[in-house]
């Protein structure tokens, strides 16, 4: 499990060894995956091809993952200034503009993840034309997907899938940063309108009165009334899904940073004194926070990476200086332990950055393997500790 064998002196030390052994990763991943697309999870700390699906090949872009590849390449240029990496994470404009262009696997909200990391980025940095093509294409598609009168944006499948109509999920505050920039790109404040509505209605129903947060959570589409609160991911539906309640105090931060509405930093801040509060004694969740030490139950890396990267945004929003001081400690101490314990630094047996994360436990998937998203955040995380002021891609 631990990374390497001599803990370095500082953080700083820790922290710039840590970027090194990612970016050697990363650039060795260029040449086994290059423009095509590595698995969800590792299969034995190793990603393989991502299998065929939707009648696409082995290696296609589909799923709701594939950004988080182009994702790290664009942090790796951002680290080094390396062209390879530049050059790398452009390769990839063409697959996502085929992706929205040919209607490939777009029924999800997860086109927010997607082409934030893979489109906006390339449009904001270098003004790449097919990328703002595409990322406006996306989320126009995106906006199809709002139910009214509820105001929601619809999470999985098919808008007429009984099982999914009137669902959303703690997941969708990462995905609305895509119509905040398709806004402030077209002048049209429609795509915004649509995500500030969203936002709201996860803050007021999703976020419960102690703090913790469910998965999932379902609206009659056609009268607009919130229904219930369920699980997918996480031990019940009453429990606390660890990596959900990670994306709360990512997502609300990020959505007050677009929005301004102060209630969205009081509903980060509770997410992520819950999450603290809960968290075991080396600083990194188990995959559910009803879980701790002695439970015998798997941690997921990939929540704390998350919450490590939100625990950032957050301080940077607040005002009062001993509660942003308060989370960026916390948001190093989760990061140095990941560093310490959980990468991959000193085990050339894996291509991923960190192990010991969780997909999805209750349906046996990825459970204590690398995740590509868990990869993405921790890079990030290493990201907002190395460049101070960096800019975010959401």
């Amino acid at each position: 499990m631990t990374a390497t064998n001599v803990r370095p002196h500082s953080d700083a030390a820790a922290v710039a060894a840590a970027v090194a052994a990612a970016i050697r990763t990363v650039e060795a991943n260029i040449a086994t995956f290059g423009d095509r697309y590595p698995a969800d999870t590792t299969d034995a700390n190793r990603y393989p091809l991502r299998p065929p699906g939707v009648g696409q090949p082995e290696g296609a872009n589909v799923g709701w993952t594939t950004s988080f590849w182009p994702g790290m390449l664009w942090l790796a240029h951002d680290l080094t200034g390396d062209d390879r990496h530049l050059r790398a994470a452009l390769s990839h404009v063409d697959s996502f503009a085929s992706r929205v262009n040919h209607g490939i696997d777009l029924d999800t909200h997860d086109l927010g993840f997607l082409y934030t990391l893979a489109c906006v980025n390339p449009a904001r940095r270098t003004g790449d034309p097919q990328a703002r093509g595409a990322a406006l294409a996306a989320a126009d598609h995106l906006m199809t997907r709002v139910l009214e009168p509820a105001g929601i944006i619809q999470a999985w499948g098919d808008l007429d899938d009984p099982r999914q109509r009137g669902r959303t999920i703690i997941d969708s505050l990462m995905n609305t940063p895509l119509l905040f920039w398709a806004s402030h790109t077209t002048g049209d404040d429609r795509y915004a309108a649509a995500a500030r509505r969203h936002t709201a209605q996860l803050r007021q129903h999703i976020l419960r009165p102690d703090s913790t947060t469910f998965h999932t959570f379902y609206w009659d589409p056609d009268s607009g009334v919130p229904l219930r609160g369920e699980t997918e991911q996480g031990h019940a539906d009453n429990s606390c899904w660890a990596r959900g309640q990670a994306w709360g105090i990512y997502g609300f931060s990020l959505n007050h940073r677009h929005i301004g509405d102060p209630a969205l930093l009081v509903a980060a801040s509770a997410c992520a004194d819950r999450f603290l509060a809960h968290l075991p004694a080396d600083r990194v969740a188990y995959w559910d926070l009803e879980f701790g030490d002695g439970s015998g139950q798997e941690r997921d890396s990939s929540a704390a990476a998350i919450a490590v990267c939100g625990l950032h945004e957050l301080a940077d929003n607040l005002t009062d200086t001993a509660s942003a001081g308060r989370y960026r400690t916390a948001a190093a101490e989760i990061l140095r332990s990941l560093i310490d314990h959980y990468s991959t630094g000193g085990q050339p047996v894996s291509n991923a950055l960190i192990l010991h994360g969780v997909y999805d436990k209750p349906k046996g998937v990825g459970v204590d393997e690398g995740t590509l998203w868990g990869d993405y955040f921790y890079l990030e995380a290493l990201t907002r500790a190395t460049i101070p002021g960096w800019t975010s891609p959401w």
